[in-house]
């Protein structure tokens, strides 16, 4: 998974023609900690994408544009569009993570 460290390299990311996925975390955080766990088993079933993750505590600018409340939240993008948000609260497993990648992306 590739780091994102700016907004100008976030701004480039979500400019892809082909669906993203940009995962927001923060070091200090226990439930990221908790989907470092298990994001490899999401990873294998949906490795086809560009996975991207962005520190929220190293680029603040980003998560509050795009409503980025709580962490881990994973976000997809398209030609510059948001066009899934998978709150932190529904994040939990990777049960929770490939449904909401299954019903946003088949």
């Amino acid at each position: 998974m590739e780091r994102i460290n700016t907004k100008e390299k976030f701004t480039e990311v979500i400019m892809s023609e082909e669906p993203v996925i940009v995962k927001f975390f923060a070091d200090w955080c226990p439930d990221c900690t908790r989907m470092n766990m298990f994001i490899d088993q999401v990873l294998a079933e949906y490795g086809n994408y560009k996975w991207y993750e962005l520190n929220n505590d190293e680029v603040p600018d980003v998560a509050a544009e795009q409503d980025v409340m709580g962490i881990p939240s994973i976000l997809l993008f398209q030609n510059g569009e948001k066009l899934a948000h998978l709150h932190s609260a529904n994040a939990k497993s990777p049960e929770e993570v490939i449904a909401f990648l299954q019903q946003q992306l088949g």
